[in-house]
């Protein structure tokens, strides 16, 4: 072989070797964050508009054509991380049971028999301590990390092996640590001391703007973590008598209302979160629907927040409503009936919220899974209470829904199967198409619920989210 002909060998093996090794890096399965692939039904392209050829057929396009053609369609924008929704059907677990790896296994086992698949983790508690080890050096100088979660990668990675829904709570301006280490953040009496509550939580000053970066990097870090979404509780102003007393400077309200501050809040971390590949959603209480009273007090509209989240999660506990409430004697005693009520209420106020065609929120109820058995007039919740709720919440034309209980006790016995939860889908959906739809763009005024009073308001606050009953 002359000299010539050797060089030309070289160069085609040369050729050869450098085509196979492109291809190599070039397969999806090699790259480091890989798009999912497009399928596309044979016979119709995206667009639903053209046929294409069948297998086989003269002309027809590769599938790597398809592909590549199809590919932008599926991409988010740019810097934009993709956010999958899911129809939560959830349970709330507190940081110690999170941490505890045998009564997680047992929640997880019960979870895989139901259609439960979502769990509601603290990621800061209920006095301000992180509950696992976070990388920040914000969050390390405040010195709020309390590891009630050691592994906290390791529980999240099982739970998505178990196509289980990570959400992490984070409570928000109730905040005892911060009352001890960042007192400037903290709302304050006239003579300066910190305020605090009845149970002696200092609560956040939400016209301290530098704080708000402080809950974004919480929830910065829990997405590190393994988190798919951040849920904030008490995104409002304590509503306890001694309020009265708290003195809030004008150069931070800047002639903000507490309303104004909240949603102004809230905007804030929803775009912050939302730009990490978060969902964002928050709990409100259930007394702010349709009741500019008790908006005005705790600081939260309840249309007006559901424009700035993934999802709001009223907390309509029966218990939690007061004797006569939506005309029910004792609400607790009634729980079908006061779900309806509320949500109904729900509906109503959202309509008109998003009638100027802003998006809104999706509907997330917090359920009662636990006995109040403080009230005068109470009922034992069980299997057949909780099933009362869910059927509620359906019947309200929403889909999903959260249990509470604090001692993370649940009425498994109350939930379906997965086999049987997809059968009732099914029949939902049927039903709700054969139904007219619903507005309410003829009502004159809708009939609100009496005002919730100042001592019902403590009532509420006390009682709030199950916190006493352990």
């Amino acid at each position: 072989m002359n000299k010539m002909h050797q060089g030309l060998f070289l160069c085609l093996l040369s050729l050869i070797w450098i085509l196979s090794g492109c291809a190599g890096v070039g397969r999806p399965e090699n790259m480091p964050t890989s798009p999912e692939p497009i399928v596309v039904e044979r016979g119709v392209t995206v667009a639903d508009t053209e046929d294409l050829p069948e297998v086989g057929d003269e002309g027809t396009e590769t599938e790597a054509e398809l592909q590549t053609e199809e590919l932008p369609l599926e991409l988010p924008q740019a810097g934009a991380p993709r956010r999958e929704p899911v129809k939560v059907k959830g349970i709330y677990i507190s940081a110690y049971v999170a941490g505890t790896t045998s009564m997680m296994d047992e929640l997880i086992a019960k979870m895989d028999e139901t259609e439960c698949n979502t769990v509601v983790i603290d990621i800061k508690d209920d006095y301000g301590r992180i509950v696992c080890e976070m990388d920040s050096a914000m969050i390390q100088e405040i010195g709020s990390i309390k590891k009630y979660i050691p592994q906290v990668q390791e529980l999240t990675q099982k739970l998505h092996e178990h196509e289980i829904y990570v959400i992490g709570r984070l409570p928000a301006f109730r905040d005892a640590w911060l009352g001890e280490v960042r007192p400037d953040w903290c709302v304050k009496l006239a003579d300066g001391t910190v305020f605090r509550d009845r149970d002696g939580n200092s609560w956040i000053n939400p016209y301290r703007e530098e704080a708000w970066d402080y809950l974004v990097e919480i929830g910065r870090q829990a997405k590190k973590l393994g988190f798919d979404e951040i849920q904030f509780d008490y995104v409002r102003f304590c509503t306890e008598k001694g309020m009265r007393d708290v003195a809030f400077d004008e150069g931070d309200t800047q002639g903000r209302s507490r309303t104004d501050i909240i949603l102004e809040c809230m905007d804030y971390l929803y775009e912050n979160l939302k730009s990490e590949g978060l969902y964002v959603s928050a709990d409100v209480f259930g007394a702010i629907i349709n009741n500019d009273v008790n908006s005005d007090s705790v600081g939260q509209i309840y249309g007006e927040l559901a424009k700035h989240l993934d999802a709001i999660s009223p907390m309509i506990y029966p218990s939690h409503y007061g004797s006569g409430y939506y005309g029910i004697d004792h609400p607790d005693l009634s729980p079908y009936e006061t779900i309806t009520a509320a949500l109904n209420d729900s509906r109503r106020e959202l309509y008109f919220a998003g009638a100027g065609g802003e998006p809104i929120a999706e509907v997330r109820p917090w359920l009662q899974d636990f006995t109040a058995s403080w009230l005068p007039e109470y009922r034992e919740y069980g299997a057949e209470e909780i099933r009362e709720q869910i059927q509620a919440v359906y019947d309200t034309g929403y889909d999903e829904w959260m249990l509470w209980d604090a001692s993370c006790k649940y009425a498994w016995e109350g939930l379906r199967s997965p086999e049987e939860a997809e059968a009732e889908s099914l029949g939902i959906a049927e039903s709700r198409a054969a139904l007219p739809e619903t507005t309410w763009a003829e009502e004159t005024e809708a009939a609100e619920p009496e005002p919730v009073e100042e001592s019902e308001a403590e009532r509420i606050e006390n009682v709030t989210e199950n916190k006493k009953i352990e």
